[in-house]
């Protein structure tokens, strides 16, 4: 018999379980999937291994490769059976990566909803898709989505970390985004726009902008740090939803407006020079303490600063307390103003 397979050019392979090989595939119906696998017999995807790959089996035709992993090395007819779980899995990742690559949606099953978001199956792995990346009836009542299919754009893949991140609105709302995405195009950094406050959250406040036309609205985070001049203890103590404002824009960068109330406004320091001279006397307000001293709001925006050699041994400072005090010195483009505490006794040095 060896002979005889040896001087027909024939090699016999022997497999293990957990072995990987590749595969030609030679027949495919309904139930199984023939495969050559260089072997003295062929290779068969059947009942469970079948069920489990289906949907990668059915983009299978005769003549294609793939790699098969050996369930059982030989059956009683002679058969090897095998697995196509991974290259199932291998390809699913693949097709998602390429429709990441060209923005293409994908067909995806609601499975779950939670605080955050909803969870799908694609391609047959778990996907999610963040409450932001909802479209505006799918965010009215996203557990409707639970039990449906429907399409999403891929938005992030990463095959190591296992993470699968969709949009449902790319889809649902592709054309107010279309829209929006035009109309941000057409906003300048710099530029000074009228608007109405829509949102006050404890960070800040959104702004939506009047760009004299009818079309989507385009809205803008200002950041407590942008509302104004003077120190912002509180959103809410300085804007109200409702509000008509100015508002300068700061920065656009990926599809967001970055917005300054307070830079549509005239900075208090580029008149502070002629306003407040050396040795002019000033009354502010102690905003903070700090180690080398007392920080004293003139106006709003503007502080200057009693150094701690400036405040007399016993001499309390606190935050909240009128002060009177005078200029020792100012620098209007620096933004500093040094400061003297007016006292009612004179130790040396002190006016």
């Amino acid at each position: 018999m060896a002979e005889l397979l040896a001087s027909a050019g024939t090699k016999i392979r022997a497999f293990t379980t957990g072995q990987k090989v590749k595969a030609t595939v030679v027949l495919r119906n309904s139930k199984s999937l023939i495969l050559d696998i260089g072997g003295k017999s062929e290779g068969v995807v059947a009942e469970k291994a079948f069920i489990e790959a289906r949907d990668f089996i059915k983009t299978l035709k005769v003549g294609d490769t793939v790699t098969g992993t050996v369930l059982v090395p030989e059956t009683r007819d002679g058969t090897v059976l095998l697995s196509l779980r991974q290259a199932a899995f291998d390809s699913s990742w693949e097709r998602l990566e390429k429709a990441e690559e060209e923005s293409a949606p994908v067909a995806v099953f609601g499975r779950g909803v939670n605080p955050s978001g909803v969870t799908v199956d694609v391609e047959g792995l778990t996907g999610f898709i963040p409450g932001s990346q909802l479209g505006k009836e799918a965010s009215k009542n996203s557990q409707g989505l639970v039990g449906k299919y429907f399409k999403a754009k891929v938005l992030e893949v990463d095959r190591l970390a296992n993470k699968i991140v969709l949009s449902e609105k790319e889809v649902s709302d592709a054309a107010d985004i279309k829209a929006s995405k035009e109309a941000l195009a057409k906003i300048k950094e710099g530029e000074v726009y009228e608007g109405v406050v829509t949102t006050v959250a404890n960070f800040g406040c959104f702004v939506k902008l009047d760009l004299g036309k009818k079309g989507p609205d385009v809205e803008g985070l200002v950041h407590i740090s942008e509302l104004a001049w003077g120190k912002v203890e509180s959103v809410s103590d300085v804007a109200s939803e409702g509000d008509k404002v100015k508002v300068k824009v700061i920065g656009t960068k990926d599809g967001r407006i970055s917005l300054s109330i307070k830079h549509a406004q005239k900075d208090p320091w580029e008149e502070a020079g002629s306003k407040y001279k050396v040795e002019v006397k000033i009354k502010g307000k102690v905003t903070r303490i700090s180690d080398f001293g007392a920080f004293v709001e003139i106006e709003p925006g503007i502080e200057g600063l009693i150094h701690i050699t400036n405040i007399p041994p016993g001499k309390k400072l606190s935050q909240g307390e009128d002060v009177d005090c005078y200029v020792q010195e100012i620098d209007a483009k620096a933004k500093k103003m040094s400061l003297g505490l007016v006292l009612t006794t004179k130790p040396i040095g002190y006016k």
